[in-house]
């Protein structure tokens, strides 16, 4: 009992230090946080549009100046990370908020989960298992997948669909606007799987014929094949659908209503992957609106090859003729 008053203390502190964060509209960090929004949009007032990494760094910059509870950490994030998105983090906020950890990922996420709720426990299901008196809500995980050209088996697989089935967990890809100007060799890794708060997904371009969905570095394959396609006079609808959990099935049930067909495509190995669940869904909701089954385009079921990689991708081609 005393255990528990103590815990449920220490609660009520942090609830009380996350309220006196300074989000309200006539302070200094929410001024200059509207400002790095308007620059990473790309906006008026002189703002300009961003790659990626200074994008996440920007965002990085906003969560530790606004949030004191806010940490950065992991294998190499001290002196910039070998992408740079954590680029003068430490010079600014201090080696005690900012610093680096041994080569060790499951440490990482411990030590990240202990900050975060104060106990040690399994991320996902703290929540559940207290009652609603603790949560791991203060906890958010930035990580690298996909493909790069040379990754092999372990740095290029795209393990989303793993983390989608734990219940409690939010899964987000960074959407598609973002990748724009990053160089080719570079752009899957600097596409970040992130647990986070749920999104829309995005329309990004209107067609008549077929939907396809993908979402991170495959919208950009998806998009040359939207092209090709158009050669042919078809006409294609492309989402991205960004968040995978929770996914945004009305905005994908409007668009199968209005084409009648659906293209899945993703990276990951094709069995169990998280484009079954989307045509599993779009199956029931849109049955009689579908005028083919669901098709998939996706990676193998094989470890990812490392010589043989461009065997395995779902390439624009494939999305042509699945």
């Amino acid at each position: 009992m005393a255990t528990m008053r103590a815990l449920r203390e220490a609660a009520r502190k942090a609830a009380a230090l996350t309220e006196r964060r300074h989000f309200s509209g006539g302070s200094a960090a929410a001024a200059g946080l509207a400002e790095r929004n308007e620059v990473a949009a790309g906006g008026g007032g002189g703002g300009k549009a961003v790659n990626l990494f200074t994008a996440v760094n920007q965002a990085l910059h906003i969560a530790l100046e606004t949030d004191p509870r806010a940490y950065v950490f992991g294998e190499d994030i001290g002196f910039g990370g070998v992408f740079r998105c954590t680029t003068g983090l430490a010079d600014r906020f201090g080696k005690n908020r900012v610093f680096n950890t041994p080569l060790c990922e499951q440490g990482i996420a411990g030590f990240a989960i202990g900050l975060a709720a104060m106990i040690v426990n399994e991320a996902a299901k703290f929540r559940y298992r207290s009652g609603n008196e603790f949560n791991c809500g203060g906890l958010t995980i930035r990580t690298p997948y996909g493909a790069v050209g040379h990754g092999g088996h372990y740095h290029s697989q795209s393990p989303e669909a793993f983390f989608c089935h734990v219940p409690g967990l939010k899964v987000k890809f960074l959407a598609l606007p973002l990748i724009c100007g990053c160089t080719d060799c570079l752009l899957k890794k600097f596409l970040k799987m992130t647990i986070c708060c749920p999104s829309q997904a995005e329309v990004i371009r209107k067609g008549s014929d077929i939907t396809l969905i993908g979402w991170g570095a495959q919208l950009a394959v998806l998009k040359e094949a939207c092209e090709d396609a158009a050669k042919d006079g078809i006409s294609c609808e492309v989402i991205d659908l960004r968040t995978l959990i929770p996914w945004d099935k009305e905005t994908v049930e409007a668009s199968v209503k209005k084409t009648g067909k659906l293209l899945v495509s993703h990276e990951a190995p094709i069995t169990g992957g998280f484009g079954a669940e989307i045509a599993a869904s779009i199956a029931e909701r849109c049955f009689q609106r579908l005028e083919a089954p669901v098709a998939r385009v996706c990676g193998l079921d094989t470890p990812f090859p490392l010589v043989y990689e461009p065997f395995y991708m779902p390439t624009k081609n494939k999305v042509m003729m699945p």
